[in-house]
Order: C-alpha cells, then sequence, then structure tokens
C-alpha cells in the first residue's frame, strides 16, 4: 500500500513506516501530524485517485527530527568587472514517519469529509 500526498508544494510516494524528509512543519518533535490532501492511494490492486484530492483521505505522521540541509554556495562572477559575489543558503526540513494511510475515515457510520 502506498499513497501521494501534497506538503509543502511538493508531491510525495510514501508507504506505512517510511522515513520522509519534508519542508518545515512549525510542530514539535514526537507530535502527530495529519495530512489531508492526498492525491492518490493504492492499495493492492484498488486504485483511488483524486481529483485533484481524495475526499476523506489522510496520512497521518509522526515528527523525528527538524533540522537544516547541507549549504548551498551560490556564487556570481563577472570577468574583468572586478565584480564577485558569494552567498549560502541553508533550507529548513523536518523528517516525519508514516504511521498510517487511510482511505476515508468512518465516525459513527458516516464518512468524515476532510477539509482541504
Amino acid at each position: 500500500m502506498y499513497a501521494v500526498f501534497q506538503s509543502g508544494g511538493k508531491q510525495h510516494r510514501v508507504s506505512e513506516g517510511q522515513v520522509v524528509r519534508l519542508e518545515k512543519i512549525d510542530s514539535a518533535i514526537s507530535k502527530v501530524v495529519i495530512f489531508n490532501h492526498v492525491l492518490m492511494i493504492v492499495n493492492n490492486e484498488h486504485i483511488n485517485i483524486g481529483s485533484p484530492f481524495l475526499l476523506g483521505g489522510r496520512i497521518s505522521a509522526e515528527i523525528i527530527a527538524h533540522g537544516r540541509s547541507k549549504k548551498i554556495n551560490i556564487i556570481k562572477f563577472r570577468a574583468r568587472k572586478h565584480y564577485r559575489k558569494h552567498q549560502g543558503h541553508r533550507q529548513y526540513f523536518t523528517d516525519v514517519k508514516i504511521i498510517t494511510i487511510r482511505d476515508s475515515v468512518r465516525v459513527s457510520g458516516d464518512y468524515l469529509i476532510n477539509g482541504t
């Protein structure tokens, strides 16, 4: 079973138990976060595709760590013009572990539809 969801402007293909590196999420370590923007869920041979998102589809994940990625150096240089510019950037990230992937959530006989 795997799913495709959207977070931080990017799409990620995940399965249960997998650790994924996402854009920074403002939440404490060991907290559980829920992603409602699920695009597709594949369960054995059953495929559910949303347009654009699945109603009731949700992915729960536990935050494992926060950090900053490796430094990227940006260098601008113009030959013979005495122009050099150097800049660095380190992107913040959050590592999450996927706990469950649900196609729909059933609450007292009715389906709970998560807002997008």
